[in-house]
């Protein structure tokens, strides 16, 4: 059963960047585009072990700093190789200045 956590106060975000967050042990990439939009997925790269919220972010794609693979923040679906295989992504909530992501 999910259930929404706080995870980041809304002023943590930086536009046209992400952050890592540690809800129950997990390792999550919150992402807040150009335009306001905020998204969420697993934060470890499924090619190799690096961490997304490292990444270089333009539009609705991170990409893995290190082999510059991408992900769609929206979906988690890889959009370049060498990432092929997806991450999770998580629904996102902003609610009184506050970050909630189902998990």
């Amino acid at each position: 059963m999910s259930h929404w956590i706080e995870v980041a106060a809304e002023g943590d975000l930086f536009e046209g960047a992400a952050i890592a967050v540690a809800p129950q042990g997990l390792d999550i990439a919150v992402y807040k585009t150009e335009g306001g939009e905020v998204f969420a997925t697993d934060n470890t790269c499924s090619h190799g072990q690096a961490r997304l919220c490292d990444g270089y972010m333009e539009d609705y794609e991170i990409e893995c700093p290190y082999h510059q693979g991408r992900f769609d923040i929206r979906t988690g679906e890889a959009t370049l190789p060498p990432c092929v295989a997806p991450v999770k992504s998580y629904p996102v909530k902003l609610e009184d200045g506050k970050v909630w992501l189902e998990i």
